[in-house]
This record gives C-alpha cells, structure tokens and sequence, in this order.
C-alpha cells in the first residue's frame, strides 16, 4: 500500500500473476521483481515501510490476491513469463539466491529432470548464468554468450580480452559483466554491442550488482576497489579502496552496498561510498554476502559462515565448517544454504546458526546454492549437479557432468541453467522436464 493508506495496485492492472511468494522484503527486490523499479517508489509516491524497514508491497498483492505469505498465488501465463528470469547472481541485486517465482520444479517431480541442451563453451565455464526475456548470458571461456533459452542456439557472443568469469548482471536491455582483462562492459542484450566499457586496470572476477541505475563491481587485485558506475553511461560515481583483494559479486539492499575484500566484510552507502562498518574475519573472503532479515550472510576461509548484522556489523553467530566457506549463501523460509569445501552442502537456523542438516558430495562445493519451491540445487566438483529437499536435505535428485561444477544454477520456468569445466571444454547445460518446452 501507499504511504497514504491506498491500496497498491499490482503492475499491468488488478490481481497477481503467479508464482510463490514469501513475507520476507529483501530489500525491495521481490518489488522490483514484481515491476516495482524504484526502491521505496512506486509512480513517484513513497511505499509505506515497517518499522524493521520491510516493504509492504508484497503483502498488499498478496493481500489483493486473497493470499497469505508463502502460499501459492494463482498463474497468470503473460504476467508469469514476465517474471520468469534470473537476471542477476544473487537473482536480484539484492536477493538470496531464492527464486519465488518458480511453480513448475518441485520436491515430488524434480527426479524427472534431463538434459535438454548443451552448449560448447570454450576453455570452461566458471560464470553463473542469467536468464531474462528467453535469453541465457552466461560467461564463456573469452565471450560472453547469449542463448536461447529453450534450444541452446547461440544468438551472439562477445569476445573480451581474456576469461570472462564473472556472472551477467541484466538490466534495461543491457548486459553488464566483468572479465579478467580488467574491464567491466556493458553490452546492448539483443545484438551483443558493447555500449561501453571501463577499465579497473586488474582482473575482473566480481559479478557486477545493478541496483537503481548503478553498476556495482570490485576489482581482484590491488587496492581491492569496488566501484559504483553510472549504468547509462559507464562514468564514476565513486569508488572504495580496501586494501585486500575483491573477488565476488556485491550485494545491494536497502541503500546498503555489501561485499567481501580479504579477509573483511564491508558495508558501504550506496549513494556515496561511505563506509558504516566493517568486519574482519579470520581468513579470505572469496564468498559474497546474502543479506535477508537485517542479517548478513558471508562465508571466510577461516572455514566459517558468519551472520552478522546488517546495521553495525556486529557478528550474531559462526558455525565452523572443515574447511574454506567460497560458496555464496542462499536463504529460504529462515533457514541458510551454503557449501564448503569440506564436501558438504549445510542448511542451518538463520536465526541460530544451529544446523539443520548436511549433505556429503564427493569433491568441493565452491557452487552457490539455488532455492526454488522446496529445491535445493547444487554444483559440486565431483562433476554433479544436486537437487536436494530444502526441508531434509535428502538428494531428490542429481546429474554428472563431463566436469566440475563451480558454476552457480539458475532456476526459471523449470529449467535449471548451469556451466561446468571439461578438460578446458566448458559447456552450458539446460536441465528440464521431458517432454515440457
């Protein structure tokens, strides 16, 4: 509803159009998913907020839909495919790798997954692939491609300097990614022109975030800068120096830049770039932080996940895992998922940090989890992708590929999108239901 007390319409008319939704705001991005662009606007008027900072977007559809939080809204097929991506690492610039939306996968016929298409990538396939309007872009080897969705038909590619290993952010028809040559380009979505690029002066590996008409990107080595970059134009707004190393992607809620640069945690105002806290762990940071209920969400390789708060960087809890925490947090229902290089999947209490359950792979698990209606999905270096109960932890189902998988899964109108590595042929693979375009 409005700041006023109005009742907020959904966008494109009355009703809601499908999907699951959750009570949990994530910083406006389910609005933006939903078509609401402008974090805390909608049509130049102010969304009321709750005194935790929550938006009441969400709830007033729900409301509309004669629904409460988590329960499964009706389909609307034109609305649905509107929303059927998976447009940046994190889903949003600021989600927790937990897809909503998704109603096709779920616990009972996820076994039923099989490969539908593969596309040879070149020497491997690290980035995790985003998904919007029909189209996959996905890093691969020296290009970044661009998919068709339901074939696997290459329909352009663009060939930076060097490996491009870090994940599409998509945005306003524009495609923004990093690449080892130490550029960030942005590349018109349907045609694969660079409309710009600017250089870091080091390797590119960070997934950019794009939040309100920003680009936000680190650089690996040196100062370990992150910037924030005009996403018209490519042109400085700010940048930050912290000394160490960035790696992984920033993740961007409620006006709050967060990111990990060895062996710090950083919070930063995405306005200006001033930094509101800090927190060191005891080892590198190469996992990117997942915020959701006012917690943030980072891995160290210390061999530990830290929740820490997202106001003061106070840390709230750890829990040790056996070895370095690369992988990237999802969070669903109150509950986080995260991998280790101690083989394992974890899911533990958001609230807590007390364990829930773990899932023993055979190799690493550097994959960034991916949650979709009660799913789990998994990359593993054993050369399998996971589905696994989100409830239980037990496997529903897996599939081995020719390589391993650091790739992250993207899961949208069920099929789950992934890359791996082969003996330097990394490959693009498209995973779904037999006998379901």
């Amino acid at each position: 509803m409005y700041a006023d007390g109005k009742m907020l319409p959904p966008p494109g008319g009355p009703g809601h159009g499908g999907g699951r939704l959750t009570d949990v705001c994530m910083g406006c991005s389910l609005c933006r998913g939903m078509g609401y662009n402008r974090r805390g606007t909608v049509g130049g008027r102010i969304i009321a907020r709750t005194s935790v900072g929550h938006c009441l977007v969400g709830g007033a559809i729900l409301l509309l839909a004669g629904l409460s939080p988590g329960q499964d809204a009706p389909r609307s097929d034109s609305r649905h495919a509107a929303r059927a991506s998976w447009s940046q690492f994190h889903f949003t610039a600021g989600g927790t790798r937990l897809s909503p939306y998704e109603h096709v996968l779920n616990v009972k016929n996820v076994g039923r997954l099989r490969q539908k298409w593969q596309h040879y990538a070149g020497i491997y396939v690290e980035s995790s692939p985003a998904v919007v309007n029909g189209v996959v872009y996905v890093g691969c080897g020296l290009q970044v491609c661009a998919l068709e969705a339901s074939t696997g038909t290459e329909l352009w590619g663009f060939t930076a300097g060097d490996a491009v290993d870090s994940s599409p952010a998509v945005a306003d028809g524009v495609v923004y990614v990093g690449s080892d040559d130490g550029n960030l380009y942005a590349l018109d979505a349907s045609a694969g022109t660079k409309l710009w690029s600017y250089g870091v002066g080091t390797m590119l590996y960070s997934s950019p975030a794009v939040a309100d008409g920003v680009v936000y990107a680190g650089a690996e080595f040196g100062s370990g800068d992150l910037y924030a970059l005009n996403a018209k134009t490519g042109g400085k707004l700010w940048s930050f120096a912290t000394g160490g190393s960035f790696v992984y992607s920033p993740t961007v809620v409620g006006g709050v830049v967060y990111f990990s640069a060895d062996p710090d945690v950083y919070a930063l105002d995405a306005s200006t770039g001033a930094q509101l806290w800090s927190f060191t762990t005891g080892g590198g940071t190469e996992s990117s932080p997942t915020v959701a209920d006012g917690v943030v969400y980072v891995g160290s390789g210390d061999h530990n996940l830290y929740a820490l708060s997202a106001s003061t960087g106070a840390k709230l809890w750890s829990f040790a895992t056996g070895d370095n925490v690369s992988s990237s947090p999802a969070v669903a229902n109150g509950v986080v998922y995260v991998g280790s290089v101690d083989f394992n999947v974890y899911a533990l209490d958001a609230h807590t940090g007390s364990k829930l359950w773990s899932f023993a792979t055979s190799r690493s698990v550097r994959s960034s989890p991916a949650v979709a209606n009660g799913v789990v999905y998994v990359g593993s270096e054993d050369q399998k992708l996971y589905a696994l109960d989100a409830k239980t932890g037990a496997r529903l189902w897996n599939h081995r590929f020719a390589g391993y998988v650091d790739s992250s899964p993207s899961v949208v109108g069920g099929v789950v999108y992934i890359g791996s590595d082969s003996n330097n042929h990394g490959k693009v693979y498209a995973l779904g239901l037999k006998g379901r375009q």
